[in-house]
């Protein structure tokens, strides 16, 4: 990628992967669908069941070929965020609650100003984490030893 084409990557991203979306330009314009992937190098993202197109895979090794319909990317700015009250497209904002904890806002003409909720899919790890120690981790006996005290100065290097 050329210092062009990212200077237009989206730097703040306000869709997030389970967001209720609606499609806004395209052959599914006016069509709702949940996002089942952002690619975010690409300013692109995958909506369930939408965009759908035939594509021609060639039989290889270990798998037959054919034709499949898969889902498209689409431009990022080609789907709004629904509304959870009004239903309608809208805009992202971003606010404080007095608890101190931020929030995602609806924001636009014919908005309600409600709360968009992060999506339920997002507090699910994709890759598990590992739960077996692996031959670069540090071992426990390691860790727990104290290396530097800041009171005395001790493991300080002499420079």
């Amino acid at each position: 990628m050329g210092w062009k084409a990212a200077q237009k990557l989206i730097q703040n991203w306000k869709i997030l992967r389970g967001d209720n979306v609606i499609i806004t330009r395209g052959k599914d314009r006016g069509e709702t669908g949940l996002i089942k992937r952002v690619i975010r190098s690409q300013n692109r993202v995958i909506v369930e069941g939408k965009n759908l197109v035939k594509k021609h895979i060639k039989q290889g090794q270990g798998h037959e070929g054919g034709i499949f319909t898969v889902e498209a990317p689409l431009h990022a700015s080609n789907v709004q965020v629904l509304d959870p009250v009004t239903g309608k497209p809208c805009k992202i904002g971003s606010r404080y609650l007095e608890d101190g904890t931020k929030v995602r806002v609806s924001r636009g003409q014919g908005a309600s100003g409600s709360i968009i909720p992060r999506p339920e899919i997002l507090k699910v790890r994709t890759t598990p984490r590992p739960t077996i120690v692996g031959p670069k981790d540090t071992p426990m006996e390691f860790v727990e030893v104290k290396t530097y005290d800041a009171k005395t100065g001790m493991g300080m290097p002499e420079l």
